[in-house]
């Protein structure tokens, strides 16, 4: 691997795991198309040196991620050892820490079992392209179905305007945490963006696009960090011997294209939607699978 392959894809890690655009489904069709075959199949191999480079990348996100919300993981850090020492829970931040903890637990078991075999199996340029497509109906679907549950409800208002914007983060249910969660599994499938299928899940519970984007990369940080752990040994063993240099440059790049992309991002979804990533989806998985078919 060049240190310009590194860092071409260290920023593009940094920026579509983030971007509702499916970082892992990048990671495959982006280099497919550049002809860097040599990486396209060791994303599908049982072990490569290219898997033990992306663990650097994703492990440099989770520290972008904690980083640009340490305020707020402080203060759910403290509100969890409250909620141990006292046994119950009385604030926003108990109860931010258990939704983000239960919220977790799906897709660590699933990831845990089955991240292998569905990694092996579809991570491979023609799958990924089917995938990011399914991407885009999922956004697209998404958006149409929650302007539909919000259609009643302006109706209701005297104006658009009046109508409440959506359902704060610590209002949700520990129930409607977990089902929120749980649609990181589909993000297995490469081509399958996790920010994305947890924002339309949070769309769908009332949540407004500022409030289900913000729960979505809190709740992804765990589960990054967590991934990037356990296949550190990836990094730290032989498939990482001759690329600690380019591990480092693409991971710095990440890292920074993350904390850039969630800024840019909590300010974009105040005002926007998922249109314009559905569509992004849309067109470049359907260019895909012409080119890989």
């Amino acid at each position: 691997m060049t240190y310009l392959q590194a860092i071409v894809i260290g920023v593009l890690q940094g920026v579509t795991e983030l971007f509702p655009v499916s970082s892992l489904g990048h990671s495959v069709l982006v280099p497919a198309w550049l002809g860097w075959n040599h990486l396209v199949g060791g994303e599908a191999a049982d072990e490569s040196f290219y898997l033990a480079f992306l663990v650097g990348l994703h492990l440099a996100t989770a520290v972008a991620l904690l980083v640009y919300y340490r305020r707020d993981w402080l203060a759910i850090g403290r509100g969890f050892i409250r909620t141990i020492r006292h046994r119950r829970i009385d604030g926003v931040d108990e109860r931010m820490g258990w939704l983000l903890i239960v919220a977790t637990i799906p897709v660590g078991v699933v990831g845990l079992v089955f991240e292998h075999s569905l990694r092996t199996l579809f991570a491979k340029p023609l799958a990924a392209a089917i995938f990011l497509t399914l991407n885009g109906l999922i956004l697209l679907g998404g958006e149409q179905l929650r302007r539909r549950q919000r259609v009643p409800v302006v109706a209701r208002s005297l104006s658009a305007a009046a109508a409440p914007s959506g359902r704060a983060i610590e209002e949700l249910s520990f129930t409607e945490g977990t089902v929120i969660g749980s649609a990181e599994i589909l993000a297995l499938f490469a081509g399958i963006s996790r920010s994305g299928v947890t924002m339309v899940a949070g769309l769908l519970r009332g949540l407004d696009h500022e409030h289900a984007a913000r729960f979505s990369f809190m709740l992804a940080t765990p589960v990054i960090l967590a991934a990037g752990l356990y296949k550190l040994p990836d990094l730290l063993g032989s498939n990482g011997d001759g690329l600690h240099g380019q591990i480092l440059a693409g991971s710095i790049v990440a890292g920074l294209a993350a904390f850039s992309a969630v800024r840019f991002l909590e300010r974009f979804f105040r005002a926007n939607t998922l249109l314009p990533f559905a569509v992004y989806s849309l067109v470049v998985g359907a260019l895909s699978i012409v080119r890989f078919a």
